[in-house]
């Protein structure tokens, strides 16, 4: 007999998931190794930056007020009595009508309190000394960086969960961290099944397709900042396959299959769970492509039974996968980011569940459009190489029009969300 699986909705799978959310374990790397990973601390700024006054130009330091009078017509001159280049203090304090050279990054010398850049003032030599001559009034605190004004100690520059790049790798460096704490990342493993799947090396053959899905969900994995465990398609097999999930559970922290969660004869996890004590959470979701989406637990691990429809698989990853692996990363935002664009294109098909449609973004005089790539179907691969977000049509509709607002997910987007996206009823036309 078919199995009759009543779907939920797709803020209820989400909400099942995250109730099985779980910190990782933090490690220590060294900061040449710390490139795409999570910081799993804080950044906390242990001291003011710039840690002193300094010149952030090539110049002289004076005293504002010695220029008071000066202008094209009444030239003022100053002694310049000292020279001082980065990482250099000078012992000397300004009196009246004197200069120090200065260099980008040196500390604002005693009694200076502005500095005039170089190419400002005319340089030359007289009775031995240097003069400067400044044709300009210069204002107390012009061309001075200030202790503190970068960031202050004790502000947290940057919250646990945040994925190190070239930006944050110089805060990293600026505040001495030879040493970074990092979220351990998640081991997901990933078991394709289908007596279908070719390897990708191997040639078509009449009723075989080359395993994408795999290829696919491993992208995926990296994209979301986990590791991979690769386990040899199982075919469609049980005890090839209950085996291989066993060794799975016992060597990873999230398990992934691809393909086998509908209910045909070859379909044979909804027995694997059942053999293994798991706990279905959920086996229908009111969503396309993906309603077949099955997630379970077993011993406080997560399995995931995504779609084997390339389409199918991919949304069911980003919607519910990413966000577990996000949170182990110390993330609080790790929903994919959620905002509207303009649809520039019809979308007629009507539809009782959300639709999350592979589309593209745009801009045009400064609006935000998205339109659909390719064709809407969860067996298509071409789409989601050209999509870079997700638009989401809330069911119950006769389709969508040119020049209707919608919901668009973004896919390459870092900072994510502390919201998970959640069905808004549409009025049907």
């Amino acid at each position: 007999m078919v199995e009759r699986r009543k779907p939920i909705w797709v803020k209820e799978a989400t909400e099942k998931i995250m109730e099985w959310k779980k910190r990782g374990e933090i490690e220590w790397v060294s900061i040449d190794d710390c490139d795409s990973r999570f910081l799993a601390e804080p950044l906390i700024a242990d001291h003011d930056v710039p840690p002193f006054d300094r010149s952030p130009y090539d110049g002289f330091a004076i005293r504002s007020c010695d220029t008071l009078l000066a202008s094209s017509k009444n030239p003022v001159q100053f002694e310049v009595v000292d020279e001082i280049g980065a990482g250099q203090v000078s012992i000397k304090q300004l009196q009246e009508f004197q200069a120090i050279r200065i260099m980008t990054g040196a500390a604002i010398p005693k009694g200076a309190d502005s500095v005039i850049m170089l190419e400002l003032v005319k340089e030359e030599t007289s009775f031995d000394k240097k003069i400067i001559t400044i044709k300009r009034k210069v204002n107390a605190r012009e061309n001075i960086s200030f202790q503190g004004e970068d960031t202050k100690k004790g502000e947290v520059l940057l919250e646990q969960g945040t994925i190190i790049n070239p930006g944050v790798k110089a805060l990293l460096a600026t505040f001495g961290y030879h040493k970074v704490p990092v979220a351990k990342k998640p081991v997901i493993g990933v078991i394709a099944t289908g007596s279908e799947l070719l390897r990708v090396d191997e040639p078509l053959v009449p009723g075989k397709i080359r395993n994408s899905n795999g290829y696919m969900i491993e992208s995926q994995i990296i994209r979301a900042g986990a590791s991979i465990k690769k386990y040899e398609n199982c075919a469609d097999n049980l005890e090839s396959l209950l085996t291989t999930v066993k060794s799975a559970l016992k060597e990873c922290d999230i398990i992934i299959t691809t393909g086998g969660v509908s209910v045909g004869d070859f379909d044979y996890l909804p027995e694997i769970y059942i053999k293994i004590g798991a706990e279905v959470l959920f086996n229908k979701i009111a969503m396309r492509p993906g309603s077949v989406t099955t997630v379970a637990q077993c011993d406080n691990k997560l399995l995931y039974g995504l779609s084997g429809n390339p389409s199918s698989c991919y949304v069911g990853f980003e919607l519910y996968v990413r966000p577990i692996i996000r949170y182990w990363l110390y993330s609080n935002k790790p929903f994919l980011r959620k905002t509207t664009a303009t649809l520039i294109k019809d979308f007629p098909k009507p539809n009782p569940f959300t639709r999350f449609v592979r589309s593209k973004l745009g801009y045009d005089n400064g609006s935000l459009f998205v339109e659909p790539v390719g064709l809407d179907k969860p067996n298509v691969v071409t789409s989601i190489a050209w999509a870079d977000c997700l638009m989401v049509l809330p069911g119950g509709t006769k389709g969508y029009k040119t020049g209707d607002l919608v919901d668009i997910l973004l896919l390459e987007d870092q900072a994510g969300s502390d919201e998970s996206w959640k069905e808004r009823q549409k009025s049907s036309r």
